[in-house]
């Protein structure tokens, strides 16, 4: 997986990605339904940020706005050694307005 990655970026800079496989979940919840399966949450929110988090690639996580009251989660990745583009790419997404971190009553 290392090596595909390090594919990856000899032709793109960043990648957007999931970091999360349902929108944020309400504080104290154990729980989360994937595609009708029960699954246990803290165990489970981890699925899309763990393989990158392995093979150690930079990654900033930023909350997108979908409609629904909570966010999702969506990661910026960059090459090993170039956590500058990740948080260079997040501050521009943030600006343009396109992320944002909203505190939910």
């Amino acid at each position: 997986f290392a090596a595909r990655m390090q594919e990856v970026f000899e032709r793109y800079d960043v990648l957007l990605a999931p970091a999360t496989p349902v929108p944020a979940t309400v504080l104290g919840d154990e729980w989360f339904d994937l595609g009708g399966r029960r699954l246990p949450l803290r165990a489970s929110m981890g699925l899309f940020t763990q393989p990158i988090s392995f093979v150690g690639l930079p990654v900033v996580a930023v909350p997108v706005e979908t409609g629904d009251p909570l966010p999702i989660g969506v990661q910026v990745i960059a090459a090993p050694w170039r956590e500058d583009l990740a948080l260079r790419v997040a501050a521009h997404l943030e600006r343009i307005g396109a992320v944002r971190a909203r505190v939910v009553p």
